[in-house]
């Protein structure tokens, strides 16, 4: 056999050996990739691959980034969290106190008081079952039950909602409508839990002064099903917008302040999200994805 013959056969089996080598670890890649992505989108971080080529120091570094990004963020909600509970048990708890001492101090040595005791204790009695209604509340956020899932066709399940609130909608003057771009568009979740989510995004919607409610369901491209809940009332403040999903926080006068975060919960526990889009003079927007 020529030399040259022998050379080309050498080259031809080496760059082979090569490709397929190549092929191999482009799928081990892969395969990391994928793996990696999916312990992202669950939020567990607590891996690390242990091979120190540069493929896997690159992505140990991106781990890492989301572990600092999670963390940071975990810090702040945090420390959202704790500032509002503090803010409302004092709100409570300071008028009891000092509503306590005084009438503490008016009692003279025969029992007497120029202060109204039952007043007081009633003014007492009610803070106190305004705390205990807090904590209840609170209570009820880190309670959230496990969904008990079924097969839900969209049209239906507003075709419900809409008819349970109607009358609601025609004290505010107002109209809820549904769109989707398939009448069998269908999610797989607990009925009374989804319909909760969105008769409160209707009431906060009516709150704000809302006359048109559009709800519209669609398919993501990676097979997500897509619902979002707009109104023209008015805008949610631009510096509230990102604490609205704080347990206890609230732009209004009266209300709890967990609809949203309970929403929260709720879609995590779907294994899908709630999100506000935007809020402006135009529309306020909030998008749930059913994975």
């Amino acid at each position: 056999m020529p030399f040259w013959s022998i050379i080309l056969i050498a080259l031809a089996t080496a760059l082979l050996a090569w490709l397929a080598a190549s092929f191999h670890t482009r799928r081990k890649d892969i395969k990391k990739v994928a793996y990696m992505m999916d312990a992202l989108e669950d939020g567990e971080l607590n891996f690390r691959f242990q091979d120190k080529n540069k493929f896997n120091r690159t992505l140990n570094r991106i781990r890492t980034i989301f572990e600092k990004q999670r963390q940071e963020h975990e810090q702040d909600s945090w420390t959202k969290l704790i500032r509002v509970l503090t803010h409302e048990i004092m709100n409570t708890v300071s008028p009891i106190a000092s509503l306590s001492d005084a009438m503490a101090k008016s009692v003279d040595e025969n029992g007497h008081s120029e202060l109204d005791i039952k007043a007081g204790l009633e003014t007492i009695s009610d803070s106190s079952k305004n705390l205990i209604e807090f904590v209840q509340t609170y209570r009820q956020l880190t309670g959230v039950a496990k969904p008990m899932r079924k097969a839900l066709v969209l049209q239906d399940l507003m075709s419900s909602i809409i008819s349970l609130n109607r009358e609601l909608l025609a004290a505010s003057n107002a109209e809820c409508t549904f769109s989707a771009e398939s009448p069998d568009l269908m999610i797989y979740a607990d009925e009374g839990q989804i319909s909760q989510i969105l008769i409160n995004l209707i009431k906060n919607a009516l709150q704000a002064g809302a006359r048109h409610i559009e709800v519209r369901a669609s398919m993501s491209p990676d097979d997500e099903v897509i619902l979002r809940v707009a109104n023209d009332g008015e805008p949610i403040p631009e510096s509230a917008q990102e604490q609205i999903f704080i347990p206890f926080y609230t732009t209004k006068k009266e209300g709890s302040g967990i609809g949203l975060s309970l929403a929260r919960q709720v879609m995590r526990n779907h294994n899908g999200s709630i999100e506000l889009l935007h809020s402006d003079a135009d529309k306020t927007v909030f998008e749930l994805r059913f994975r």
